[in-house]
């Protein structure tokens, strides 16, 4: 997976300070921050890791105590593990990954693109009142659309790690081809009408597209 390398300038040597705690085969990956890196690998997963909040202040309060870590390793690896934010089952072979922004003034989303030739987004919600929102709206479409095949879509989604924080936007575009009884339950529990939860969805494509 990951592995992220500082330079010591004192013993003119390179030394892994941070690395993620799943052995994955990378295929693709993208800087987003100074910390945060979005990665896939052959597994057909694509991920996001972070490096730890305050490793590099602690490197710099003690680095004789924390040279000592390098050396002796922590879980067979380095002194500090990449904390995972995001996981997610794409079911291809993710073989590019680019930060960008399509849509004037909009926000900046991940872009990544498969070996079959499909074009996925991850993007951020800015608000908690959204992230709960799709939560609860996937929770319910997974239980009243079900897939052709039967399959559990949590089950597939978490295929080689359990899904995290991520909600799958195929899921919550099936809706809209529910019908109207359906959408008026769903829309009940989210105490909303159809139109509200119709518009939401839009409103979330319209900020990609």
């Amino acid at each position: 997976s990951f592995y992220v390398v500082k330079y010591r300038i004192q013993d003119n040597h390179l030394v892994v300070f941070a690395d993620d705690v799943v052995p994955r085969w990378m295929t693709a990956s993208c800087l987003l921050d100074y910390d945060t890196i979005c990665g896939s690998d052959k597994f057909e997963n694509i991920f996001i890791c972070r490096v730890p909040q305050g490793a590099d202040d602690e490197e710099e309060d003690d680095p004789t105590a924390l040279q000592f870590k390098w050396e002796a390793g922590y879980l067979n690896g380095a002194a500090f593990k990449m904390e995972q934010l995001a996981h997610f089952y794409i079911g291809e072979t993710v073989t590019c990954i680019q930060k960008a922004q399509l849509v004037v003034g909009g926000p900046e989303v991940v872009i990544y693109g498969t070996a079959m030739g499909s074009i996925g987004v991850l993007m951020p919600f800015e608000v908690r009142e959204d992230v709960d929102f799709f939560i609860h709206l996937e929770m319910y479409l997974r239980l009243e659309a079900l897939p052709l095949a039967g399959r559990d879509h949590m089950m597939y989604r978490s295929f080689y790690a359990p899904v995290k924080d991520v909600v799958d936007g195929d899921l919550v575009e099936q809706f809209s081809s529910l019908d109207y009884a359906k959408q008026k339950i769903m829309a009940e529990e989210l105490d909303r009408a159809p139109t509200e939860v119709l518009k939401k969805i839009e409103e979330i494509r319209n900020r990609i597209l």
